[in-house]
Formats: C-alpha cells, structure tokens, sequence
C-alpha cells in the first residue's frame, strides 16, 4: 500500500473539494489542519508548501518518478489526482477538455464570486465597525445567481456539470453550490441544479469529504480574532 498523501485542511468549501476527491479516488490520506481562523496559513511551514496563504495542499510522497510533490491550488491538485489515477478526468480527450472548462469554470467564477457574497452579506455586516454595502450585497449576490442559472441550464442537458459522468467538475462546484442559502440564493427555479445538488450530496464519498472535521467549522461572524486572520492580514 502506497504511503499516504498529506492533506492541508481547513473544514470550508475549498477544503471540501479535496477531501471528497480523496475520498473518492480511494487514496489514504492524512490530515493537517491549517486553522485559517488563527493564522495557521502564514506559517513558514505551510507557506514552503502553499506560498500564496491559502489551503487546501498536498504533498504526495509517491509524486512523478515516485519523488515527492507538494501542490497547491484546489483545481491543479483535482487535475493531478485524476491524471495519478485515471479517474474522473475524463474518458477521451474531448471529456477531458470538458471538464476542465467546468473546472476552471468553478475556480474563476463560482468559487470567487460566491466567496465575496457570503464575505459581504454575512461577514462584513457583523465587522467592527460594520460594513454594510448595498451595492457589493446586490452585486455578488446577483452574480452568483446567473452563474447558478447557467448551472441550471447545463444540468438540463446532462447528468453532471460536465456531460454523463461524473467528474473532478462536480467535486470541485457541490461544496459552494452546497451553501446556495447563505448566498441568498433560490432553488425554486433551479430545478436541474436541485437534482444535481441532492445526487452529488448522497455520495458516500461526499459524505465523507464533507464530515471531515465538520465540528470545527465556526462562525467567523462572531470571531473578531479571525476576522483580523481573514479580512485584514496582509499576504
């Protein structure tokens, strides 16, 4: 049995896209909690391995020519671990292109934009002083409903965000997509993605991926400390 791959982990919807692609990949894996809320990920440490401040990470001790990698960013290490185990990457190369259009898709669209719509309809209202801005409530929240209506309509053509099988895509979009109410969000005219939402969420690899230290998740909200660690450290 292969040495398992380190994971550099916090419980939030990026870290989400790492834990259900291991645990759907099958490959053994241990944690290491990178507390976002305190800091951990300005830590020499962790910088040697993810130099922009930010989980999730990897080091596989098993990575090309059997020697060591570290890699950082959700969507290369989603893309190294399809190509490691030929799974979920994609079956020819018109699959594989398709979902690497979803996947980047995910990495500069939905994850960002549904980003700053839980920062400013929850976290930046609850600041000290607050910062309750209208505009960039409006604005995000907005966004994030077109890119869930495209969602919607991509879902009506086919079973998985990108074609019939699912895919490194979907693993990487169900952990935000998941959150759809604390970005104010309806379902009501989403029918496609509701479908896709509750198949994906029933996984048991997903279930497991997203169980991952789930009682470690906090209302950064309430947390003035981690508030400073997120909001206003510089990188």
């Amino acid at each position: 049995m292969s040495a398992p791959i380190d994971l550099y982990f916090w419980p939030t919807p990026n870290g989400w896209k790492v834990s259900i692609a291991l645990e759907e990949f099958g490959l053994p894996y241990t944690t290491h909690l990178v507390n976002i809320g305190k800091g951990d990920q300005f830590k020499p440490d962790f910088l040697a391995i993810s130099p922009n401040n930010r989980m999730p990470a990897i080091t596989d001790p098993n990575g090309p020519d059997g020697a060591p990698i570290s890699i950082f960013e959700s969507g290369a290490i989603l893309q190294y671990l399809a190509r490691k185990t030929g799974k979920f990457g994609g079956a020819t190369e018109r699959d594989r292109i398709a979902v690497d259009q979803w996947l980047m898709w995910q990495m500069g669209g939905l994850g960002p934009m549904a980003g700053q719509a839980h920062h400013f309809l929850k976290y930046a209202p609850a600041m000290d002083p607050p910062n309750d801005l209208p505009y960039a409530k409006n604005r995000y929240r907005t966004e994030v409903a077109r890119l869930y209506g495209v969602m919607d309509k991509q879902l009506a053509r086919h079973e998985f965000i990108a074609g019939s099988d699912y895919s490194i895509a979907d693993m990487a979009c169900w952990g935000w997509a998941s959150l759809w109410e604390g970005q104010q969000q309806t379902l009501d005219d989403k029918p496609h993605l509701a479908r896709w939402l509750d198949q994906v969420g029933t996984r048991p690899a997903v279930l497991r991926g997203r169980a991952l230290h789930a009682e470690l998740r906090g209302d950064f909200a309430k947390d003035r400390g981690a508030q400073d660690q997120l909001f206003s450290k510089p990188s």
